[in-house]
């Protein structure tokens, strides 16, 4: 068999940090799906947050990203407010319950990524960040 490919490690990457995860996630009790987690990570970095910054930000459709949005909303997590800059859309503002799941969330990553790279130098991550950044520039620049 041969060695597996740069596409074969990246998939298995992902796949096993993103399992991780939501067993952090479930072992905290917060039911959130990734896509979720996702959107109001984005809301609590951005105080001008609204659906379509959202959609954008996630490349998700802005018609999915509705449905997220009124989840989080229905679940207590956001809220919206007019937008003083466009009467024609809202602000999404994090709830202090919304803010209590990010960081609980954020413990969730860094749980994680501690796991992830407990055997790794402090050499080596940096560079995994460079790469992963070139990787991830080179790729946004053919689009």
């Amino acid at each position: 068999m041969s060695d597996p490919t740069l596409s074969d490690n990246l998939h298995r990457l992902m796949h096993v940090y993103r399992s991780r995860l939501r067993a952090e996630v479930a072992a905290r009790d917060l039911g959130l799906p990734i896509t979720h987690i996702r959107a109001l990570k984005g809301i609590c970095r951005n105080p001008e947050s609204t659906a379509h910054s959202i959609a954008q930000g996630m490349q998700r459709d802005k018609a999915q990203i509705t449905r997220v949005l009124k989840e989080l909303l229905n679940d207590g997590l956001i809220e919206k407010r007019p937008n003083p800059k466009d009467g024609r859309s809202q602000l999404l503002i994090p709830t202090e319950r919304g803010a209590a799941v990010l960081t609980e969330l954020i413990q969730a990553e860094q749980n994680t990524a501690d796991v992830m790279t407990r055997s790794l130098g402090q050499q080596e991550l940096e560079q995994f960040a460079e790469l992963a950044a070139r990787m991830v520039e080179n790729l946004t620049q053919e689009s």
